[in-house]
């Protein structure tokens, strides 16, 4: 049995007590890799666990790959901070062919891959679900963007899900630690990216972006599609580079659209900030009411079609 003394620091209430493995240093000598998580362009992410049996994510990207200065980009953003609501740092090793990047395990995986799977059991997100989550995005980004970083691909495929509902902003390869609107690089997922970014003739862009970004995220968990998902790529860039916004479904009730409204006017300069978003009524709901997390939604329905 471990005898040394836990402490908790009361100057840092946002982060969770350290795990058991926190001040092991990573390698992936050390470490087993357990299953495949995800693969892309970027290369893959790992399921690892680590001496004493805790358990990570690791990226897992190819030293000659142009995505090693993505992921440095994401270790130095990531090294220097620490909330509940983004995803955890916990180190970075290096062989002679690859880099790899430890992070914390999100145990339910993206928010994308959980609005599938509903959708596969003919459920969806309730949209009191979707105001708890919206509610703790706001909370990262208005912790990035206190601290001049701008993330610049805010979606659902970036957003995971733990068992017990907290969510979490990660993938910050494209993250930028910015000074006003002096980013002119036309970065982010199309479908996702706000008007004056795709616009790179234009004066610049700031962390308004990710407010856009966020309107369509939201958009995205309440209808289970892409914003402009009936449009082809360059004609859904055409239709945001002239400030068109995606469709906004009239079913919708009147808070969520007002919110996903709110967040998607054209000019940035006219969108809430994530502080002021925290107060509209769409996302004041989530912190009065106590729902049924969707990974009990998904269990649950399983468990009917078995019993059935």
């Amino acid at each position: 049995m471990d005898a040394r003394p836990r402490t908790s620091s009361p100057s840092r209430p946002t982060i969770p007590d350290f795990p058991p493995c926190e001040n092991i240093k990573l390698s992936m000598n050390k470490c087993k890799k357990v299953d495949e998580l995800g693969r892309g362009s970027y290369g893959t992410v790992w399921r690892v666990m680590a001496p004493g049996g805790c358990f990570f994510a690791a990226k897992e990207v190819s030293l000659s790959d142009r995505a090693t200065e993505q992921l440095e980009q994401e270790i130095a953003i990531l090294s220097k901070f620490q909330h509940e609501n983004i995803v955890r740092y916990y180190g970075t090793d290096k062989d002679e062919s690859k880099i790899y990047i430890f992070l914390e395990l999100v145990t339910q995986g993206s928010i994308y891959k959980l609005y599938s799977t509903l959708h596969g059991l003919g459920e969806s997100l309730s949209d009191s679900t979707v105001s708890k989550y919206t509610r703790q995005i706001l909370q990262g980004l208005k912790y990035l963007h206190d601290h001049n970083v701008i993330h610049r691909d805010i979606k659902c495929a970036n957003i995971l899900v733990d068992a017990n509902g907290s969510v979490k902003l990660a993938d910050f390869g494209l993250a930028k630690i910015t000074e006003g609107n002096n980013n002119h690089s036309c970065r982010g997922t199309p479908y996702w990216m706000a008007p004056e970014v795709v616009n790179t003739t234009d004066q610049g862009y700031g962390i308004a972006a990710d407010i856009w970004s966020l309107g369509c995220t939201v958009l995205e968990m309440l209808t289970g599609k892409f914003p402009y998902d009936k449009q082809e790529r360059n004609s859904a860039l055409f239709n945001i580079f002239h400030g068109n916004a995606p469709e906004i479904p009239d079913s919708l009730p009147k808070h969520p659209r007002d919110f996903i409204q709110k967040c998607l006017q054209v000019n940035p300069h006219d969108r809430p900030t994530a502080i002021e978003l925290l107060n509209h009524p769409f996302v004041q709901v989530a912190s009065a009411r106590r729902t049924c997390t969707p990974v009990q939604q998904v269990n649950d329905r399983r468990r009917r079609h078995t019993l059935g």
